[in-house]
């Protein structure tokens, strides 16, 4: 059994619930305040572990008291938190998220995130079977340097694209696997790609994104389900029927249950259903940190109701 290293962003979440999203210079009353721990790279981590795998994760806090009050959460989740670096440099990662009835809107101020760097993932060791994991939360350079790494080792490779950005182009190839959902695949594809967009449309464009003929290209789609292109095949999960309370970390829940599922030896087919059950069941609950499933939980959906492949 491999383990999962995640090399990303540790973030505060200050979420506000409003009875709906403010217009430009509106002000609208909230319904509630409340902080999670979160981070597109803690998510996964988190994900991660509490399926079941051995996960280290690798990024820069704050001095402060967010700093604190993260590491102490991820540390309860049994992550591995010897390469988190606390710097007195910058204040620790925080998101600002508005919820409305299920959606969100995102503000990330990166912080400490953004003094990552290809030293940071240096450190720990790699081997054959790990699974590496990492963002668009942290440097690119770092990104590709822990990659380049993970080929080297024998490691397989797992990019989230988002959020999406230029500077995310350098490191596509770099990914076995690449998971992102609609709107990023938009951004770097140069299409429309809206939340109704026909499956074979998705495909095709997929099909674009691919920087080798063996690179799996996995593309989220919420409530729909997803789509993988996996070799020449185009396989599709279908969407689970819940009611989402929040969808924030909802992607990384996927990415990190996928990354311990293939660390485990999994084929790609059944890490990819744990990975869009357990996603399931993380709308289901507040927060992103927090919200993220244990194996027993993604197993007992998978048992009750069956595969979605």
């Amino acid at each position: 059994m491999g383990r999962v290293l995640v090399a990303g962003s540790i973030n505060m979440d200050i979420v506000a619930r409003a009875v709906r999203f403010p217009r430009i210079g509106e002000t609208v009353p909230g319904q509630d305040l409340a902080f999670f721990p979160g981070g597109k790279g803690a998510n996964q981590a988190v994900a991660a572990a509490r399926s079941g795998a051995e996960t280290a994760l690798i990024g820069r806090l704050g001095d402060d008291a967010f700093g604190r009050e993260l590491q102490a959460f991820l540390a309860g989740q049994r992550v591995d938190l010897r390469h988190v670096q606390t710097t007195a440099q910058a204040h620790s990662g925080t998101a600002i998220i508005t919820v409305c009835d299920g959606d969100n809107t995102i503000v990330v101020v990166p912080g400490a995130n953004a003094l990552v760097d290809a030293s940071d993932v240096e450190a720990p060791t790699v081997q054959a079977g790990d699974v590496l994991v990492s963002q668009l939360e942290i440097p690119a350079p770092a990104i590709a340097a822990f990659f380049r790494r993970g080929r080297t080792a024998g490691a397989r490779t797992i990019l989230n694209p988002a959020p999406a950005s230029e500077s995310g182009r350098a490191v596509l190839a770099l990914a076995d696997i690449v998971v992102l959902n609609e709107t990023e695949l938009g951004f770097f594809t140069a299409s429309d790609v809206g939340a109704d967009a026909l499956p074979e449309q998705v495909i095709a464009l997929a099909r674009g994104l691919q920087s080798a003929r063996d690179q799996i290209v996995c593309v989220t789609l919420g409530r729909r389900g997803a789509i993988a292109l996996v070799g020449g095949d185009a396989i599709t999960i279908a969407g689970r029927a819940v009611t989402a309370v929040d969808t924030t970390g909802a992607g990384d829940c996927f990415v990190g249950a996928l990354a311990a599922r293939l660390a485990d030896g999994a084929t790609i087919a059944a890490a990819l259903d744990y990975a869009n059950a357990a996603a399931s069941i993380c709308v289901q609950r507040m927060g992103a940190g927090p919200s993220m499933p244990t194996r027993d939980e993604v197993m007992s959906v998978l048992e009750t109701t069956g595969p979605a492949l």
